[in-house]
C-alpha cells in the first residue's frame, strides 16, 4: 500500500463507519474459525457423511485460507486496498451462502474452499486499514480495537455455533454471515479510501507455488495426524516431506530472484520480527487452551455444549476488559512491560489450571478463565501497534498478512500438539493406573465401594474403566496445561527484544510511547 503513507487521514464520522466495516470483517471471518466446529454432527447425518468425509469441512476451510493468506500484499498493490477488500467480502458472503444451501458434502468441501480463498484476506487487510486510518498515537486505540474481533471471534464461534444450531438449524451457521457480509460491503465502496494500485508489480508464480505447497501440505498434516495417527500411517509421512520440499524451493527461490514472493526486508525490522515470534506463542496459547478446555467442560465435566461454551466465552470477557484500557495504557507505559504483565498473567493461570479435577467448581473455572483473556489482551494489542511501529508504510498490508498466516500456522500447532499430547499421556496413564487396581486393593474392598464398583461383574468392570480413564484424561489435561504454561514462560526474554529506534524518539514519533 504505497499510497497508505499520502493519503490524507479519514476523520470524524467517516473513519468511525470505516472502522466499524473493518470490524466487521474481521468478526466474520475469525468466528468462521470455530463456529462450524459443534455443528459437524448435525451436518453428517443431513449430508450423509463419514466421520473421514465431515472434518473435510473443517481441513478444507484451514488449509484454503493459510494458502491464499500470503499474497495479501501483493493483491493489495497490484488492485488496490479498497477493490481487494470489497471482492473479498462479497466472496465470502457468497460461499457462505452457498455453504449454507450445500445438497451434499462434496459440495461443502468446495465451497467451504472458496469461503476460506474470500475469508484469508480479510483479517489483514481490516488491520492495515484501521493502521491507515489512525494517527500514530492513536494506533495502539486502534489496535485494541481491531483485536476485540480476532480474539473474541474465535472464542464466542463454539456459543454461537451450539445456539444456532439447538434453536435452528446447522445452516444458520453459515447463513448468519449473509447481513453482516452485505452491509460491509456497501459500508466500504461508500465510505473507505482507495490506495493506488501499482500495475507494473510482477507476481513471483513459482514462489507462491512453492510456498503454497509447503504451508498446504504442513495444514493437512497438522489438521489430519490425530485422525490418522500422525507418523504411523503413509500420509502424514508424505505430506510432511512434501511440506518441506515446498519451503525449501520457496527460501531457495526467494534467495536467489530479485523479486521474490515475500519481500524479506520486513525481516529487518526487529518489532515486526519480535511481534511474529510472540504471534506463534499467542497461536498455540489460545487456540491450544480453548482445544483442552473445551472437551474437558463436555467430557471430564459433562457440561452440555453451551454451558461449555458460556464458560469458555467469559475468557472473551476478561480479553475485552483488557483490550478496553490497553490501548490507553500503551501511552504511559511501555509496551514491553505491558507484554511482560500479560505473559505472567497467563502462565499463572496455566499453572493454576493444572490443578483442575472433576471437582473443579465452574466459578472456579470462569474466574480464572476470565484472568487468563486479561493476560492474553495485554499481549495481543502491545504486540499488534509494535509490529507496525517501525515499519515502513508500504510494507504494512504485507506485514499484516505475514503477522494473520504465522498466527495461524501457530494456532494449527498448537491444537495439534495438545491434542496428541492429550491422547498419548491419557493412554498411557490409564495403563500406569491399571497396575495398581487388584481385587486386593484396600479402597475396592470397602462395602459402599464393592456395591457398585464390583470387578467379578461386568457392569462393576466397566465402571471402573470409566474412572481409570476419567483419572488418566485429568493427569492429563493438568500435564498439556504445563506444557502450555513453560511455552509462556520461555517467551518471556522476548519482551526485551521490542524497542522504538531512536531516531523515530529523537523526531517527536508519537510511537516512542510504546518505549
Amino acid at each position: 500500500m504505497s499510497g497508505a503513507a499520502t493519503t490524507a487521514l479519514p476523520s470524524g464520522p467517516r473513519r468511525m463507519l470505516v472502522t466499524v466495516c473493518a470490524m466487521s470483517a474481521t468478526i466474520m471471518q475469525a468466528l468462521d474459525t470455530t463456529i462450524a466446529n459443534v455443528a459437524l454432527p448435525y451436518m453428517q447425518g443431513s449430508l450423509g457423511a463419514s466421520m473421514d468425509q465431515i472434518n473435510w469441512v473443517l481441513t478444507s476451510y484451514i488449509v484454503a485460507a493459510a494458502i491464499m493468506t500470503a499474497p495479501i500484499g501483493w493483491l493489495a498493490n497490484r488492485f488496490g486496498t479498497k477493490r481487494l477488500f470489497i471482492i473479498c467480502v462479497i466472496a465470502f458472503t457468497t460461499a457462505s451462502l452457498l455453504c449454507g444451501l450445500a445438497q451434499s458434502i462434496e459440495q461443502m468441501v468446495v465451497f467451504r474452499l472458496l469461503q476460506g480463498m474470500g475469508g484469508a484476506a480479510l483479517v489483514p487487510l481490516s488491520q492495515s486499514v484501521m493502521l491507515n486510518s489512525y494517527a500514530p498515537e492513536e494506533r495502539g486505540q486502534a489496535m485494541a480495537i481491531w483485536g476485540m474481533g480476532v480474539m473474541l471471534g474465535p472464542i464466542m464461534g463454539p456459543t454461537l455455533g451450539a445456539w444456532l444450531t439447538d434453536n435452528y438449524s446447522w445452516h444458520w451457521v453459515f447463513l448468519v454471515n449473509l447481513p453482516v457480509g452485505i452491509l460491509t460491503t456497501v459500508g466500504l465502496l461508500l465510505f473507505m479510501d482507495d490506495s493506488k494500485p501499482q500495475g507494473g508489480v510482477r507476481f513471483d508464480w513459482f514462489g507462491f507455488l512453492a510456498l503454497a505447497v509447503g504451508i498446504g501440505s504442513l495444514q493437512l498434516m497438522l489438521d489430519r495426524g490425530e485422525q490418522v495417527g500422525w507418523f504411523e500411517a503413509n500420509e502424514i509421512w508424505i505430506e510432511a516431506f512434501v511440506s518441506a520440499a515446498g519451503f525449501y524451493f520457496f527460501f531457495a527461490h526467494s534467495f536467489t530472484t530479485k523479486a521474490p514472493f515475500i519481500r524479506f526486508e520486513l525481516f529487518r525490522d526487529r518489532n515486526f520480527v519480535s511481534a511474529s515470534l510472540f504471534m506463534v506463542l499467542i497461536g498455540v496459547t489460545l487456540f491450544g487452551t480453548m482445544a483442552l478446555v473445551t472437551p474437558f467442560l463436555q467430557n471430564v465435566l459433562n457440561y452440555p455444549i453451551l454451558s461449555a461454551g458460556m464458560l469458555l466465552a467469559s475468557r472473551g470477557i476478561g480479553t475485552l476488559v483488557a483490550m478496553m484500557a490497553v490501548g490507553r495504557l500503551l501511552k504511559l507505559i511501555p509496551a514491553r512491560y505491558l507484554v511482560l504483565t500479560g505473559l505472567s498473567i497467563t502462565a499463572f493461570t496455566l499453572w493454576e489450571m493444572t490443578g483442575f479435577t472433576d471437582y473443579t467448581s465452574s466459578r472456579t473455572i470462569g474466574i480464572f478463565s476470565v484472568v487468563q483473556g486479561i493476560g492474553l489482551g495485554l499481549v495481543f494489542v502491545p504486540l499488534s501497534t509494535v509490529a507496525f511501529a517501525t515499519l515502513d508504510p508500504h510494507l504494512r498490508t504485507e506485514g499484516a498478512a505475514i503477522l494473520t498466516l504465522i498466527r495461524n500456522i501457530g494456532s494449527s500447532i498448537g491444537i495439534s500438539m495438545v491434542i496428541a499430547q492429550l491422547t498419548n499421556t491419557t493412554v498411557k496413564m490409564h495403563a500406569h493406573l491399571t497396575e495398581y487396581v487388584t481385587p486386593f486393593h484396600n479402597a475396592l474392598q470397602m462395602p459402599d465401594v464393592a456395591r457398585v464398583v464390583n470387578m467379578a461383574t461386568d457392569q462393576g468392570r466397566a465402571i471402573l474403566d470409566n474412572l481409570i480413564t476419567q483419572q488418566a484424561a485429568i493427569i492429563a489435561y493438568g500435564n498439556d496445561f504445563k506444557l502450555l504454561m513453560v511455552l509462556t514462560l520461555s517467551a518471556i526474554p522476548l519482551a526485551f527484544l521490542i524497542r522504538t529506534p531512536k531516531a523515530a524518539v529523537a523526531a517527536g514519533d508519537h510511537e516512542s510511547v510504546l518505549d
